[in-house]
């Protein structure tokens, strides 16, 4: 997939999000397809948008 196929996604803050296959979003976030499910998670405010890096700060 390219990257305009996916997204990396965490869940916003105080959320924990049910992915499509019914597991928990990982709290690091994971990437996931930039389906109709994800973009709907989005723009609910279920979760944010970020970069991996962003999502895991080097210590």
């Amino acid at each position: 997939m390219s990257n305009t196929e996916t997204m990396f996604v965490k869940a916003a803050e105080g959320k924990r999000v049910r992915k499509e296959s019914g597991g928990l979003l990982a709290n690091d976030g994971e990437a996931v397809p930039r389906n109709t499910f994800w973009r709907r998670r989005l723009k609910d405010g279920d979760v944010i948008e970020t970069t991996a890096k962003a999502a895991k700060p080097v210590k």
